[in-house]
């Protein structure tokens, strides 16, 4: 036998399996929560990885500082003391005001491989509740972008555009998707698995064939289906809510209802931020996960979305055995009212295979809140009769898209 065989005997080559482009599912990001490349002063639990993201959480600390600021070369604690109105202690819970810019230093804290990037998003309960939230790293030029290879501190600012809002350190108001290489999605892959999967279905729960042009095209459900409720607009109030109180507040001390009428459109009120729902139930196989994004920038000043995440298994299930899922579409007019009608698109749902399949997918079974939403609110509020949804449970990760309209 030869030197080089008694090596190979005694130190067999390995085969690894080559690691794939796309979004990183629970399990890999399990594996960087246990090697260090996501680490906390806290422990990280299963529950707080998500099949496609890892739920961010709270400091210790809120800076509220007088204005927003880009993303730049400056060290963002310089930023802080430069703008800097007051701090406020997390540990016991803390009101952030209406109107007012917060910035927090997360918990968590990364060291990815420099084939990884990564990409933040609200969690739902955040879009819902129109807190406005961007994540910043240090140094970063983009908000809610992480750069491949990015080694350090993550911070959060926080705007509450509609209600105050109660927090305490822990908290989770967004959450983080890693990307492996640049996964390629166009209309054509997109053809390809509506070809193999069924990717939307009517309010009847009856298959129709998806619109596809430069994503999944979604439009805007104004005639109810049977429900009497089609829109929800908050109201201005001073009253804080406190995302630890699940299914607590009265509906009617927040948002005001819109009922279906034989115009089948709504006017939205400039500056006014609104609840609606998609007319498509549709799904996310778990193969991919997706993304929410206005179909059209010529639309203007109207905002839709702002949690916009799809995790694999939406409206799917785990063996397909759900008929779609409707989209909550969280949208504002800015500058002009804007007068809406039934069934007119307002967003692109963009597919993006992932690395692999999901040890766990989205659904009831870990908890999620809305796998089978009509029009919905936050869990915060107690769900009326006619929902036909049972309370979301206090651990539920949520997941809504939002739109800007």
């Amino acid at each position: 036998m030869s030197n080089k065989s008694a090596i190979g005997n005694l130190f067999p080559q390995s085969n690894p399996r080559p690691l794939t482009t796309g979004i990183l599912p629970f399990q890999e990001i399990s594996s960087y929560r246990d090697s260090g490349r996501i680490s906390a002063p806290l422990p990280i639990d299963d529950n707080q990885i998500q099949p496609a993201s890892i739920d961010l959480r709270l400091g210790r600390v809120a800076y509220q500082v007088g204005a927003s600021f880009l993303p730049g070369r400056s060290p963002i604690k310089n930023k802080i003391k430069d703008l800097l109105i007051r701090e406020i202690n997390l540990e016991n819970s803390a009101v952030l005001e209406q109107g007012s810019v917060f910035i927090v230093e997360l918990l968590e804290t990364l060291r990815l491989p420099s084939d990884v990037a990564g990409i933040a998003n609200p969690k739902s309960t955040t879009g819902r509740l129109d807190i406005f939230t961007r994540l910043i790293t240090e140094p970063g030029i983009e908000f809610e972008r992480v750069p491949r290879g990015y080694s350090g501190s993550l911070y959060l600012e926080i705007v509450p555009r509609t209600f105050p809002l109660k927090v305490r350190t822990g908290m989770k108001l967004n959450q983080l998707r890693f990307i492996r290489g640049k996964p390629p999605s166009t209309d054509g892959r997109l053809a390809k698995l509506a070809e193999k999967e069924q990717l939307a279905f009517d309010h009847e729960e009856s298959p129709i064939d998806p619109k596809i042009e430069r994503g999944l095209s979604v439009s805007v459900d104004l005639q109810g289906n049977g429900a009497e409720v089609i829109a929800y607009r908050a109201k201005r109030t001073r009253h804080a809510v406190d995302l630890d109180k699940i299914d607590h507040y009265e509906i009617a001390d927040f948002w005001e209802a819109t009922v279906a009428s034989a115009s089948k459109e709504i006017t939205l009120q400039a500056g006014d931020f609104y609840i609606l729902a998609s007319s498509e139930r549709i799904r996310v196989p778990p193969t991919h996960a997706a993304e929410m994004v206005p179909f059209d920038p010529s639309l203007g000043e109207f905002r839709i979305h702002y949690a916009g995440f799809f995790d694999p298994g939406f409206g799917y299930g785990a063996d397909g055995e759900i008929p779609g899922t409707k989209a909550v579409l969280e949208v504002r007019a800015h500058e002009i009212p804007i007068l809406l009608e039934h069934g007119q698109l307002v967003g692109k749902l963009i597919y993006h295979k992932m690395s692999q399949s999901p040890d766990k997918v989205y659904g009831l079974s870990i908890g999620s809140s809305y796998q089978q939403q009509g029009l919905a609110l936050s869990k915060q509020f107690k769900r009326p009769a006619h929902s036909g949804q049972e309370p979301a449970s206090v651990h539920a990760p949520v997941l809504t898209p939002q739109l800007v309209l």
